[in-house]
Parts: structure tokens; C-alpha cells; sequence
């Protein structure tokens, strides 16, 4: 089960300190809902044009997503957004899941540098992916 991200170290943290919000590193940090998820409802795997990866698991009960995972092969603002893709997702109705935009997880994540925006938009794909 893919469910491990590495720790960053106090010089990477530093480093990520600078770059990302607090939230993003908190979420990349301590990713929330990683790893896979057993005989899913739902599943998507999108590799990008750079070649990063994103899974991404659901649990779909009544029309209501219960439960969503993610993991990605991906870097830290990758793994804050499909950390937070996933917080996002759940609870809410499929048809709802299915409005959230790349903008939602940036503004969710209080803001991704400019050449980070893709994550954003992989992790956003790949949940709606992963409905369909």
C-alpha cells in the first residue's frame, strides 16, 4: 500500500517555510488521507506532461463521497494538493466533488507559487477523474 511520504528535514522545512504558506507545508508536511484505499468505488490515475503521477481512491455512499485518498510520486505542493483535494471531497455530494477546480485547492491552500499551479490542477483532475 502506497500510504509513506518522506519527512522533510529542519533544512527542508525551512526551505518550504520560504517558498509555501504555512498550510501547504502542514499539508505536505502531514499529509492527510494518503495511500490506497481497498476495493474502491471510484479510482483515477493521471500522469502529467512532466510526468508526475496522482492516484486518487473513493468511498461513495448514497451519492455522498465518505472517504477519499490520494498518493502522488509527485513534490511537496503535489502531496499538499492531494492532501487537500482529498479534505475537500469528503462529505460532499458526487455532483459538488465534481465542482471543485483547480482554484478551490489553491485558495484552500492559501496560494501555490505561480509554477506550482499544475499541481493544483492534477490533484483537481484527478478527483474528478476518479467520480467518473
Amino acid at each position: 500500500m502506497r500510504a509513506e511520504f518522506e519527512k522533510p528535514d529542519e533544512t527542508t522545512l525551512a526551505e518550504m517555510r520560504r517558498l509555501y504558506t504555512e498550510t501547504v507545508v502542514d499539508y505536505a508536511s502531514n499529509p492527510r488521507n494518503a495511500g490506497s484505499m481497498p476495493n474502491p468505488d471510484g479510482f483515477a490515475c493521471i500522469t502529467s506532461p512532466g510526468g508526475d503521477i496522482m492516484e486518487m481512491w473513493l468511498r461513495v455512499r448514497d451519492d455522498r463521497i465518505l472517504r477519499a485518498t490520494f498518493w502522488t510520486n509527485a513534490c511537496a505542493a503535489t502531496i499538499a494538493a492531494g492532501s487537500m483535494t482529498a479534505e475537500l471531497a469528503r462529505g460532499k455530494a458526487v455532483i459538488d466533488a465534481l465542482r471543485i477546480t483547480q482554484q478551490d485547492v489553491l485558495n484552500a491552500l492559501g496560494g501555490l507559487p505561480e509554477g506550482n499551479h499544475h499541481c493544483a490542477l492534477l490533484a483537481a483532475d484527478t478527483l474528478k477523474a476518479a467520480i467518473r
